[in-house]
């Protein structure tokens, strides 16, 4: 029975890695860390409450369970709040890593840690895993850092790399992009996008799946996880208003420039994922066909 521990599992990944994972109750003891109540849903796996900010609590809780697995989706995500709030940032996107990494040295366990598109400048875009990092924004800064640091271990790592996460699962503590703007057309609003950052988003879905293939193969290393084409996000916005059957009239283009946003985001991102499909035998499709399987669980 293999040992793993979700930290941050209320999130959006960690409910949809619960949700994988106990599907298979046969091999996996599965160990859920977050604050306060568990919003997952489900009562078939150990909960665990806990502030993982707080060193001691955070060690004891791991060396009691002694997992082989420990798979990290708590992050301080919201990029302006980052670059206003840094040495919170640091605390959980940072600091909390340096702890996992070391009780992971402790335990012998392996650590899978998400990562973002944001470690990149946006100049070149299409990013390989082994293209040089140069974060625009304390975010950035932050999850690359958490980056060197596993690089720095001695440990059994793997970094997934995703842009901009969508997905729903049973207690949503936030939207994301998709959720967001199906509600505003659903409502007839008028939205603005931008037209000149460009990504290519990540179905939370796919992202549990990468989490538990690296967890199977005991892949080593980075590897990038996204859709597989890039698209403007006033592109993307479009998408889904064809996909849920809304108005995309309602959908107006706006510069990044009159946005005035606090940090500064990368304006061409994507992914190359060669490596991916190559090594961990996992290809993600296009943004229009994973809102496809998205828009199904939703109705």
């Amino acid at each position: 029975m293999v040992k793993v521990v979700v930290t941050g599992s209320n999130g959006l990944l960690g409910q949809s890695l619960l949700d994988l994972l106990l599907q298979e109750k046969e091999n996996y003891e599965v160990y859920g860390f977050s604050r306060g109540e568990n919003r997952s849903g489900r009562n078939d796996f150990s909960y665990v409450s806990i502030d993982i900010t707080q060193e001691e609590n955070l060690k004891k809780a791991l060396i009691e369970i002694q997992p082989n697995f420990i798979i990290n989706t708590a992050a301080m995500t919201q990029v302006d709040d980052c670059e206003n709030q840094k040495a919170a940032c640091d605390l959980l996107n940072v600091t909390v890593v340096k702890w996992l990494s070391e009780i992971s040295e402790e335990v012998n366990a392996h650590l899978i840690h998400i990562s973002t598109d944001f470690i990149f400048d946006g100049i070149k875009g299409n990013y390989k895993e082994t293209d040089t990092a140069n974060p625009l924004s304390y975010y950035g800064l932050s999850k690359l850092k958490s980056e060197e640091l596993l690089l720095k271990s001695n440990i059994n790592y793997t970094i997934l790399r995703a842009i901009l996460v969508y997905g729903k699962v049973f207690d949503m503590s936030r939207s994301n992009i998709v959720l967001w703007v199906k509600e505003m057309l659903e409502k007839g609003k008028e939205i603005t996008i931008v037209d000149d950052q460009f990504r290519a988003p990540t179905y939370v879905k796919d992202l549990a799946i990468a989490c538990k293939i690296s967890m199977d193969k005991k892949a080593l290393g980075i590897f990038n996880i996204s859709s597989n084409g890039l698209l403007s996000v006033f592109d993307i916005a479009k998408e889904i208003a064809v996909a849920f059957n809304l108005d995309t009239n309602l959908i107006k283009p706006i510069s990044t420039f009159t946005l005035n946003q606090t940090a500064p985001r990368p304006a061409r991102t994507g992914f190359d994922l060669s490596k991916t499909n190559k090594e961990l035998d996992f290809y993600p499709k296009s943004f229009k066909e994973d809102l496809q399987k998205f828009k199904e669980i939703l109705i």
